[in-house]
């Protein structure tokens, strides 16, 4: 039987960088990992109008109007709340007036709500890389990629989670479309702000280190030492380690699924 390449995204290089032995029980074991998020109905309906506002806008005008803005909008407002559909509008049209208007046009994006795919070979072994993105633009020198934030009370991603973020994006999508990634911008849409990230070549060659340190941890299982620090207290299996209870708990089973790696041959 074929194998398949093996899949890693920027959360999954994350949880690696952080314990080793997290990642195995939530990747490699099975053990699933409880969900305390509900869905975001009214960030979902954000994301979606943003995506029909640019993806099917004619382009044979320097602006889209206020009527387009709002018919996209209503297009996505069936499951909201009155309120919801009050407040989501508000955002929408601070983000019209702040990110599209003052540009005195609206520029036609590469992509819109796009999937980031790609593969790289570390040690004889491949790798999928994925992940996903609102916006893709075209720069001048490379891309722009735009991701949106839409919590309520959004908060920054922690500087090692970015940095994994902006290597593994970059490896992939200079795949896809043979340019670089120059920059990553975060929109916050309740707030207007925007945060706009660089691209390194150290971003690429840090996701390959992280990358090739796994590789020596698939190919021995036996080698998943824990690394332990803050975030042991909110480790969802904190139960299970040695490294933070003298007598763990012993793991639960779980019905594995087998894994297969894609070696890879130079000829």
């Amino acid at each position: 039987m074929l194998a398949m390449a093996y899949l890693l995204s920027a959360t999954k290089l994350k949880s690696y960088a952080q314990c080793p032995r997290a990642y195995y029980y939530r990747y490699e074991y099975g053990l699933k990992q409880p969900s305390v998020f509900g869905a975001a109905v009214l960030g979902t309906a954000l994301h979606v109008t943003l995506a029909q506002l640019y993806q099917d806008w004619h382009y044979q005008e320097p602006l889209p109007s206020e009527e387009w803005l709002r018919y996209c909008w209503e297009n996505q407002i069936g499951a909201l709340t009155v309120a919801q559909v009050e407040e989501g509008w508000q955002i929408l049209w601070r983000y019209f007036e702040t990110e599209i208007v003052p540009l005195g046009v609206m520029q036609r994006p590469l992509a819109t709500e796009g999937r980031i795919q790609g593969l790289t070979q570390v040690n004889g072994l491949e790798f999928r890389l994925t992940g996903r993105y609102d916006r893709l633009d075209s720069l001048e020198d490379g891309l722009e990629l735009i991701d949106y934030k839409s919590a309520k009370n959004p908060t920054m991603p922690a500087t090692d989670m970015v940095d994994l973020q902006l290597g593994l994006y970059s490896l992939a999508l200079e795949q896809r479309y043979g340019k670089l990634l120059r920059r990553m911008s975060l929109l916050f849409l309740r707030t207007g702000e925007r945060v706009t990230y660089e691209v390194t070549y150290e971003h690429r060659r840090q996701v390959e280190t992280v990358i090739g340190e796994l590789v020596l941890r698939l190919l021995d299982e036996e080698d998943w030492q824990p690394r332990c620090g803050e975030q042991c207290g909110q480790c969802a299996y904190a139960r299970y380690c040695s490294a933070v209870d003298a007598e763990p708990e012993p793991l639960p089973e779980v019905q594995r699924k087998s894994r297969k790696l894609q070696l890879c041959f130079s000829l």
